[in-house]
């Protein structure tokens, strides 16, 4: 399949109700905030990672067997090297450690093999330099911080577990055996994060059209498979996506984001905001730069 041949960027919105949509390991697993703003934020690792696993469900079968050109290289209790040893292996090259075969058709094979082979770096790059070196590659979709659209209240809630873990711990409870604990939560917080596809990027790696049609149904279902007590209730709201027709692109991105307003909807900003309905989404069409066009997804 050939690789697209627009530009695009997006704004995705998305929700979460009495959850924790990122916690911060280095804060004891509390929601990240911005100290200054106290706005929630959500990184692109943890959007990345939520499309990585979307797609690893979607396109493997009932055994968990990934249909050919959608493994995901960047797995849980993967190990790189051994990815890497099967690009060698495939294309009957002996590896050396940490060098690229001195020959450049040969390294530029093993780096195509592992765009062709691997959905994740076809979408969003891989240094691949550890080790078994099959090259560095630059991915077309690049992701940026989620911000919350208001300031969140983090709250942290008691829970109980009714048993414990140990005899000893029964014993040090005359069997009353209860276990406390607690729980980091945000009421509620509608997050923007904006995106960008390069369609000169995705000439180099091969992401193609159905790549980009799969990037969108993971966007809006991807918090459907995600499901947890610790994430509370997340939803995606709206992906706005605007296409240039210049693969080089037709406007400068931010004129592009400035287009979608987000405010709270009429009568609701003086109580705190508990759900999408209390927001109000606008989309700024009138004089959009010639060559580019916009669509909702969600």
């Amino acid at each position: 399949m050939s690789a697209i041949a627009n530009r695009y960027e997006f704004v995705y919105l998305f929700d979460v109700t009495n959850g924790n949509p990122n916690g911060d390991p280095d804060a004891g697993n509390l929601p990240r905030l911005d100290p200054e703003t106290n706005q929630g934020l959500v990184t692109d690792v943890c959007l990345k990672r939520k499309i990585r696993n979307y797609v690893a469900l979607e396109k493997s079968d009932a055994e968990g067997k990934p249909e050919p050109g959608y493994v995901i290289y960047m797995q849980e209790k993967s190990v790189l090297n051994n990815r890497h040893k099967q690009a060698y292996a495939a294309l009957g090259i002996e590896p050396e450690p940490k060098k690229l075969p001195k020959d450049e058709a040969k390294a530029h094979e093993l780096t195509r093999w592992m765009c062709t082979n691997f959905f994740d770096v076809r979408a969003f790059g891989a240094v691949m330099t550890t080790g078994i070196n099959c090259g560095q590659v630059r991915g077309p979709i690049q992701m940026a911080f989620a911000t919350s659209i208001d300031p969140v209240i983090p709250l942290e809630i008691s829970i109980t577990r009714m048993a414990v873990t140990t005899e000893k711990e029964a014993e040090d409870q005359s069997g009353d055996n209860r276990t406390m604990g607690r729980k980091h939560i945000i009421p509620y917080g509608l997050y923007r994060a904006h995106g960008f596809i390069s369609a000169k990027l995705a000439e180099r790696t091969g992401f193609s059209d159905a790549d980009l049609e799969l990037l969108w149904r993971a966007l809006g279902n991807m918090f459907e498979h995600d499901r947890s007590a610790a994430r509370g209730e997340m939803a995606a709201r709206k992906l706005i996506v605007f296409k240039h027709e210049h693969p080089m692109g037709n406007a400068p991105a931010h004129e592009l984001f400035e287009r979608v307003r987000v405010k709270r909807a009429e009568g609701e900003a003086d109580s705190p905001a508990r759900s999408f309905a209390d927001y109000q989404v606008s989309i700024d069409r009138d004089g959009l730069p010639a060559g580019i066009s916009v669509q909702e997804y969600l």
